[in-house]
């Protein structure tokens, strides 16, 4: 891709003082866009090579929503890694200053190397990135993607399709419940290329004495027409 720098280097040049601003505020921040038409389109092609995945998930089959996805197996593909990786070197020193703020004794690792090994001694082996596609009248219920005992506090989802032009609706769906106060949404409209960072389960909320856990979960509203896909990134591995 001619005149394109290269994916680490877009990554560097994100945003990430504001970025980490609204993690702490909000436990979710959306990036410009990233993923270059080409790469967006080079991703959902993968849905086709089944040697790449390692599980199918039917939505229905299991009342999470009307949809379909699939894990990736490892080796991950060049892209996908890449984003992995690069991702979580950003990331970890946020994740790092979460658990201070919340009195839990866990620093995690400055590479992801270091801390997929954390997620081996657990018994915790199996790739979580993971491509989703959605038709007219699809959807996902609110969830958290907790694969085992080690779980890594934020994720990311990339979106690969043109909102209005390929679907319609589809939002992504952020829910907080807050320590004794009524739980508080959000949704995300999204362009192709952008990415949502998020908590995996809770972050950090200030209160009167300290930080108090305030549990998020994350879904997808209805497609109302099209088609919606998108690359889920998770840092731990699975059982």
């Amino acid at each position: 891709m001619s005149g394109v720098p290269p994916l680490a280097q877009r990554v560097e040049a994100l945003p990430w003082e504001q970025l980490e601003r609204d993690l702490w505020l909000f436990g979710a921040a959306k990036t410009p866009p990233l993923l270059t038409p080409q790469e967006c389109e080079e991703v959902r092609s993968l849905y086709r090579e089944e040697e790449r995945f390692r599980k199918t998930v039917v939505m229905a089959r299991h009342n999470f929503g009307e949809g379909e996805y699939r894990y990736f197996a490892y080796p991950l593909p060049p892209l996908v890694q890449a984003l992995r990786e690069t991702l979580y070197g950003h990331l970890a020193p946020v994740a790092s200053a979460w658990a201070q703020a919340l009195r839990e004794n866990t620093a995690y690792p400055a590479t992801l190397e270091g801390f997929l090994a954390r997620c081996r001694s657990a018994g915790q082996h199996l790739p979580t990135p993971l491509l989703l596609t959605y038709g007219a009248g699809g959807w996902n219920a609110l969830h958290q993607d907790l694969y085992g005992d080690i779980a890594f506090p934020l994720q990311v989802t990339c979106f690969l399709s043109r909102p209005d032009t390929e679907y319609q609706g589809g939002e992504f769906l952020l829910v907080e419940q807050r320590p004794r106060a009524q739980s508080r949404g959000e949704a995300f409209v999204t362009a192709q290329g952008e990415l949502v960072i998020f908590a995996t389960r809770y972050r950090p909320l200030r209160g009167v004495r300290g930080y108090l856990r305030a549990a998020l979960r994350h879904g997808v509203g209805r497609v109302r027409s099209g088609a919606r896909w998108t690359l889920g990134i998770v840092f731990h591995d699975a059982r």
